[in-house]
């Protein structure tokens, strides 16, 4: 591919991926799309085309929910602990292609290298977990007041599930999903980022591989491609019984309102403002790293980011000067290269969005304390790259509380006790990660407890960002309510099914009512 950078072996990561210059197929791997129009993706890297897939079609649309439809009717007869063997499959497949579809997701998004890997690794670790899950979709006994009669409570898939995911994390996201409904015993339809559309791509190629060499139907596994046109189409479709939709609030209100008007389900992963409370016992060895790694890690484009560090004001000084510090020490640049900490953000809009709530900032009484800017010259090319920024605010400010997806951290005091820099994490609108650092038990304890963080996410000791897939993941208020990934996140990929049986020769009625004939 000759529109495709050479450098750190992109080209060879995309033959290993079946990425092609032309993308038409669908999921399922048939020729379905239509020529029509075309989605180009240019790396936010180097600027350059990588390569290009087909939109979807009002047409090839319903052809792939006809094939899912299809294909969850075999898919959820198969065994559940059989449906885990395919996911395991999967898994071990996504181990032999860690490093090009790292390098894919770094290079199509602009991540670093290492967290191209790091999301992989959480696709593998989705997998693993799910195989185990597959022997555990337990339902329960339930005591009945009748006599010989018993109540059970069950499980059952739910059928299509329909996926769209944002452009931050392009790959790991799909795979908390599809793991999980897979095992369900659900087919999955997956509209990726129009911003990302060739690592949807990857992956389909690699599980369609596994279901081809399972002789298992190609539509347990879809994708569709486009913009918020395609996701209408899905959001507003009586067959996808579920939507799992991962981006803004702005686009949640959206999903949600429309989801439910044709009482379907909806699981929302929606946005952050996400804070560090830092107390007079916290160790700066434990805060700076945790600080600075969840404030400019993505490029700040992860939904738990860290955009507020409230910091207590005995010691407000001392964390300010070794945050400023440890800016000083990062390096931007291509995120191919391992050396660097940092890479783009995802594209000119991005970078908009950025200038203007710096200058918000600024404007409603902010102190920049670590000028922000775009990078210019040698190895920024692509006009992407910004520096990351250091603003001193109040949390009332109007920018503050809002989601700005860009490397810039608000510093802000509190004093008396903790409980008052709980009240300022608390008081956004948002409510996904949060975290304390302190070595006071009290603290800790208090942050934790219902009168605490109101967050879907409440840390000690590390930062907002890097979530394990144990736990399951999602937040509170306009975060959305949805949890993906861990613990049993899985029981929203299924139907609950409660049954009485009665084994006796009498039809004795609930409650003790009589109905004699």
């Amino acid at each position: 591919m000759a529109t495709v950078a050479n450098a750190f072996g992109i080209e060879n990561a995309l033959e290993k991926l079946g990425v092609n210059e032309i993308n038409k197929g669908t999921s399922t791997g048939s020729n379905w799309f239509s020529e029509g129009e075309m989605i180009s993706s240019h790396s936010p890297v180097d600027g350059k085309l990588i390569g290009k897939v087909t939109t979807t079609s009002r047409e090839d649309y319903d052809k792939v929910i006809t094939t899912a439809q299809t294909a969850y009717k075999e898919w959820r007869k198969v065994p559940a602990p059989q449906r885990g063997e395919i996911v395991r499959q999967f898994g071990n497949k996504l181990r032999e292609l860690k490093e090009p579809l790292g390098q894919l997701v770094s290079y199509e998004m602009g991540k670093s290298l290492q967290e191209g890997y790091g999301e992989v690794q959480e696709m593998i670790d989705i997998c693993d977990f799910a195989v185990g899950l597959s022997r555990q979709l337990n339902g329960q006994t339930i005591p009945s007041e009748r006599p010989e009669h018993v109540m059970r409570e069950q499980w059952h898939p739910i059928g299509v599930v329909g996926i769209i995911s944002a452009f931050n994390f392009p790959v790991a996201v799909w795979a908390w999903n599809t793991a999980l409904a897979w095992i369900c015993g659900d087919v999955c339809v997956w509209k990726g980022s129009e911003k990302a559309p060739l690592c949807s791509v990857a992956c389909q190629n690699i599980i369609a591989d596994v279901l081809k060499e399972n002789n298992l139907p190609e539509g347990i596994s879809s994708i569709i491609n486009g913009d918020y046109k395609v996701g209408e189409m899905m959001t507003t479709d009586h067959r996808i019984p579920l939507i799992s939709a991962t981006g803004s609030t702005r686009m949640g209100r959206i999903v949600g309102a429309t989801v439910a008007e044709r009482f379907g389900k909806s699981l929302l992963e929606l946005g952050g403002n996400n804070a560090i409370i830092i107390t007079p016992t916290a160790e700066l060895k434990v805060v700076v790293p945790g600080a600075v790694f969840g404030a400019v890690g993505t490029a700040g484009q992860r939904c738990t980011s860290t955009r507020r560090l409230i910091i207590h004001e005995s010691v407000y000084n001392k964390v300010r000067d070794a945050i400023v510090g440890a800016y000083g020490q990062i390096v931007i640049g291509n995120p191919l290269d391992e050396t660097k900490h940092m890479g783009p953000l995802i594209d000119k809009d991005a970078v908009n969005a950025y200038l203007g709530a710096i200058e918000k900032a600024k404007a409603e009484g902010g102190n920049v304390l670590v000028e922000g800017g775009v990078l210019e010259g040698e190895g920024f090319e692509s006009g992407c790259y910004v520096k990351p920024a250091i603003i001193e605010a109040e949390n009332h400010f109007e920018i503050v509380q809002h989601e700005t997806f860009a490397p810039i951290l608000y510093l802000m005091k509190y004093s008396g006790e903790v409980e008052n820099a709980i009240d300022m994490q608390n008081g956004v609108a948002q409510g996904l990660s949060s975290a304390i650092m302190t070595n006071e038990m009290k603290e800790a304890e208090k942050f934790l407890s219902y009168s605490g963080s109101d967050c879907g996410i409440a840390n000690v000791n590390i930062g907002t960002s890097g979530a394990e897939i144990g736990g399951a993941f999602g937040g509170e208020k306009e975060t959305g309510g949805g949890r993906e990934s861990g613990s049993d996140a899985w029981k929203v990929y299924m139907r609950r099914q409660t049954n009485t049986v009665n084994y006796s020769d009498e039809l004795p009625l609930a409650q003790g009512i009589k109905f004699d004939l």
